[in-house]
């Protein structure tokens, strides 16, 4: 299952005993885009716009000069403060890459693994008995390159919230996406089948089941 070649730190989460069945990473162009042309882009542009239009006012009616002094730093100050939307902006758009380099998806026969963060790195694992829905959304950048999102959603969110509970364009989801990937529709039928088969053979167990489990050690062959 494990080659020699040196293994990413999301890897090395995997058990022994589990099968990988699927890995990668987003699609780059996709998840770069979408850092830059995401739902803050329009705040930032229109934040930025009026601070420009209102400090240009400022210093072509000549009231920067009329301050004294020991002050005269401070309309500047105050601007780069007041402008802070658009620095936060800036500042994704600039670490879009590092949260790219940090970006990984794993799919085994007992769940799916994501790794993320910006400055921190960040390695979850949702087991697939904790699953509830598989569904795929493509935004508008996703059909332009042609990838898509496969999310997860669990039992517990379900539940409370429903299934059209959106955040940011995207459906409600667990922190567990697998975003931007080219064969979304394979990674979609995978992951099904197996949160259906594991599902089905907790509620029924198979007659791989021993009479004395000392812990899980049936082999799954769903998917060979």
């Amino acid at each position: 299952m494990f080659s020699n070649y040196a293994k990413s730190e999301l890897e090395l989460m995997v058990g022994r005993d589990e099968k990988i069945f699927w890995q990668g990473k987003p699609n780059k162009r996709c998840f770069i885009l979408e850092g830059i042309f995401n739902p803050l882009l329009p705040f930032a542009f229109i934040w930025f716009l009026f601070d420009s239009l209102f400090f240009t006012a400022i210093i072509s009616g000549g009231a920067v000069s009329k301050v004294p002094a020991g002050f005269a730093l401070f309309p500047f100050v105050f601007l780069l403060l007041h402008m802070m939307p658009v620095w936060i902006y800036l500042g994704g758009v600039l670490f879009v890459f590092r949260r790219y380099k940090h970006t990984e998806y794993i799919v085994t026969n007992k769940g799916v693994y994501v790794s993320g963060g910006l400055f921190s790195y960040t390695c979850n694992m949702k087991p697939f008995t904790e699953l509830a829905r598989v569904n795929i959304h493509r935004g508008i950048i996703d059909q332009i390159i042609g990838v898509g999102d496969v999310v997860l959603t669990s039992n517990n969110v379900a539940d409370f919230y429903g299934s059209n509970v959106r955040v940011n364009g995207r459906p409600m989801e667990v922190g567990t996406t697998i975003a931007d990937i080219a064969d979304y529709r394979r990674v979609f039928e995978i992951i099904k089948k197996l949160q259906e088969d594991i599902y089905t053979d907790t509620m029924y167990p198979n007659d791989l089941r021993p009479e004395a489990n000392h812990g899980y050690r049936t082999k799954y062959n769903g998917l060979n």
